[in-house]
This record gives structure tokens, sequence and C-alpha cells, in this order.
């Protein structure tokens, strides 16, 4: 088993713009003055460049388009509706914002098997949105496939219950805490794991800062430095330029590369971006319109495809 994959799926975009129903609970999302046409135009522009960049270091992308008569404005953040494992399984999860529930497509596991990938059982957890519970996948949850452990940061996206119950299924050990950060004064959840938090191959790039229970930091840290991690730990101000949302990948010839966003690397200290070349080489594109609307970054844009082959 391996913690990074060189095949990732990813949802070009045809109707981006800030998402109205994700903005009450995601901080991050800010609006532009520009009409949604132009934002979606650059939105595309900003995809197709970072894709090309994984492609060229030989990343597998396998592009799917996002359905035009659905009018999915997240739609260029797969994981978090779903997610493909090692054992032929995939999982799709239950989503807060009603028009993010369409993003969920037959066509997009069509895709993956007509690419030679073969899909046991679909473990759909979705009927928890009737309860209003939600865990929205590799953005509510950070595993550690090494190690079979997964992380979580609840929010009202990621419902303790059902972490718990995939953990289960998966047979992940799980690891659970709250993260918050501060919006006009108040310390409020972090929407998504994802952006205050990455688990690499030998590191892992964590906003400590947005713990506040010591006793929560204190396990994390443990299950982290136990199973032999370096910790690079970023501020909630890098966090905030998504320093936190990166993911490892696999180029050519098995070669890893750590995947953020511009905003992300430029953020960085020396000390930092040391320690993590120290490991792999930073692959980094700008993608300033889907963060400040879309209020997700590099890794959102990318579901790892773990699926065996046939």
């Amino acid at each position: 088993m391996r913690q990074t994959t060189n095949t990732i799926l990813m949802i070009r975009p045809i109707n981006f713009r800030m998402n109205e129903q994700t903005a009450v609970n995601n901080y991050f999302q800010e609006d532009i003055a520009i009409k949604n046409a132009e934002i979606n135009t650059k939105a595309q522009e900003e995809f197709d460049t970072f894709v090309d960049k994984l492609r060229t270091v030989g990343v597998n992308v396998i592009v799917e388009s996002d359905d035009k008569l659905m009018d999915t404005p997240d739609s260029v953040f797969p994981n978090n509706w779903v997610s493909f494992h090692n054992c032929g399984d995939v999982a799709i999860y239950p989503m807060f914002a009603e028009n993010r529930r369409k993003e969920r497509r037959d066509e997009v596991f069509m895709r993956l098997e007509d690419e030679g990938f073969k899909i046991k059982e679909i473990m759909d957890y979705t009927s928890a949105e009737e309860e209003g519970v939600f865990l929205e996948g590799t953005g509510s949850m950070i595993l550690d496939r090494i190690n079979r452990k997964a992380y979580c940061a609840l929010s009202p996206r990621a419902d303790e219950d059902l972490f718990i119950e995939f953990c289960e299924d998966f047979e992940y050990l799980p690891i659970i805490f709250r993260a918050n950060q501060t919006t006009d004064n108040q310390r409020l959840p972090i929407y998504h794991t994802n952006v205050m938090m990455c688990i690499a191959e030998e590191f892992a790039v964590i906003c400590l800062e947005s713990i506040d229970n010591k006793k929560e930091r204190k396990n994390l840290l443990k299950h982290l430095r136990d199973d032999g991690k370096e910790i690079i730990s970023i501020s909630e101000a890098q966090m905030h330029q998504f320093a936190g949302n990166m993911l490892q990948v696999r180029g050519d010839e098995d070669k890893r590369y750590l995947v953020m966003s511009e905003a992300a690397h430029n953020s960085l200290t020396q000390e930092q971006i040391d320690k993590i070349q120290s490991y792999c080489p930073i692959l980094s594109s700008s993608l300033e319109t889907i963060e400040t609307c879309g209020g997700g970054s590099a890794r959102c844009m990318m579901a790892e495809v773990f699926l065996p082959k046939k």
C-alpha cells in the first residue's frame, strides 16, 4: 500500500462561480467584482495550466468535463464527493450544499472503467443527507493509508459518527479533533480538514495554531510522530493562503512532488521550503480565481485514484 498515487481525477469547470450555498461556512470564499462568465473563463485557464504542469512531470491526470446542464459551481473540487481505494471500493459522500450533490455522476465511474480501472463496490453514505449529516470525502478527512489512520477536524461538514462509520468500513483508526480560524473576531470551525493539514509519505504540513484544545493537539502530534512523520508547522496566516491544502503525488519514474497553489508556495518561509524539498520538489500553479471564489485550492481539485487495474 502506498500513501501516494500517480493517477488523479480532475473535473474541468463549466459553471464555476462563487457558490452562495457553501459560503455560509466556508470563510475562505470571497466575492470578486467581475461577471460570472469571466470568473468561469479565468478558472478554466487556471485549471488547464495546472493540468499541463502535472502532466509535464508525468502525473496521469484523467480530466472529465463538468456537465453544463447541472449548474454545479464547485464541480472543480471532486475530492469532496468521491474517493477511490486500492481494495477496489469507491466511497461517495453526503454533501452540505444541495447544489453540490449533483456533482455525483455515474459517468465519472464509467470513465475510470474505460481507463482500465476496476471498481468492485460502491460504498454510498449519501443517505445521511436526509438527516442533515455530512462527511465531505478527503476534504473532511486526511487519510494516512500506510498507517491506517484517518484525521478529521469536526465541522458542519464533518460529522463524528459518520466519520467513525467510514473508519470502521475502510479499517482506519479515527483521530478526531477541532480546528478553528479567526473570522470577525470569533473562533469558528474550519470547514475542511484538508485546508489545515496535509500528510505526505515522510512528513506532515499542519496548522497547529488552529487546534485550540491542547490535549487534542498533543494527541494528533503523538500519532504523527509515532509514525515517523516530520512535522512542518504553518501559521494561520499561511493557512489562509492555502498552505495546508497540498497533496503529494507521483510523476515519471515514481518521483514524488508536493503539489500546491502559487499563493501557498509564496506564503512559505525559506526554512519550510527547504524542509519540504529535502523530501521532494514542490510543484505549484496559480489558482487565484479558483481559490478566491471557490474557497478551495490545489488539493481540493485532485481526487486520487488508487483503484486496481483490470
